[in-house]
């Protein structure tokens, strides 16, 4: 019976939080639905007396917010598409393959990990400047195509494979390009999936 008390309080409690932290997306939600000025009054009402859609009309004709989301997808879209697999062949090349200074190398990435991210934005910017990048879209996608964070947790996952694996498959002749999109990329889906997640 004590136990079931402590299961109900808690489960009282969890809803309560639940309900504090929905109430704002909920009035978010209603004041969009609102007539102009109806969000203003006070105490502000929890939902519009009359629903009405013509924020959204006024939002997707004169504000043109659907070319906006457009290119926000697309841009996302091509990112996560080329991190995913550049991180993963990079991640694949630390883990399994073996070549004159990859662990030094390796090394210099992780180091490059504390160095803050607002360091380098004048650089880049420079960089992007000379390249005649400036307002394209190349100039969003090229420097987010890979990433260290990537490489590393590709890598640390990849590091997983048993090497007779990957023996097997190149003394029955395949390259390291087959063996990297027919046996790897299956086995590193899962991080693949949480690094999808993050990049988009």
């Amino acid at each position: 019976m004590k136990r079931k008390l402590k299961t109900v309080a808690w489960n009282l409690a969890i809803a309560a939080l639940a309900v504090v932290v929905a109430a704002p997306l909920v009035w978010m939600v209603g004041a969009s639905l609102m007539p102009r000025g109806q969000a203003q009054i006070y105490p502000p009402p929890l939902w519009p007396s009359e629903p009405t859609a013509d924020n959204y009309r006024e939002l997707f004709s004169r504000l043109h917010m659907g070319r906006y989301v457009l290119n926000s997808a697309a841009v996302s879209l091509a990112i996560t598409g080329s991190a995913l697999l550049l991180n993963s062949m990079a991640g694949y090349a630390f883990a399994k393959l073996h070549f004159r200074g990859r662990d030094r190398l390796f090394r210099f990435l992780l180091a490059a990990l504390v160095v803050p991210l607002q360091v380098g934005m004048l650089p880049l910017f420079l960089l992007l400047k000379q390249m005649g990048l400036i307002n394209t879209y190349w100039a969003v996608i090229l420097p987010s195509m890979a990433t260290i964070y990537g490489i590393f947790m590709v890598r640390q996952y990849a590091l997983s494979i048993p090497d007779s694996l990957l023996d097997a498959a190149r003394i029955d002749g395949a390259g390291e390009l087959r063996i990297f999109f027919t046996i790897v990329l299956p086995l590193v889906r899962p991080v693949l999936a949480a690094l999808g997640i993050f990049v988009f």
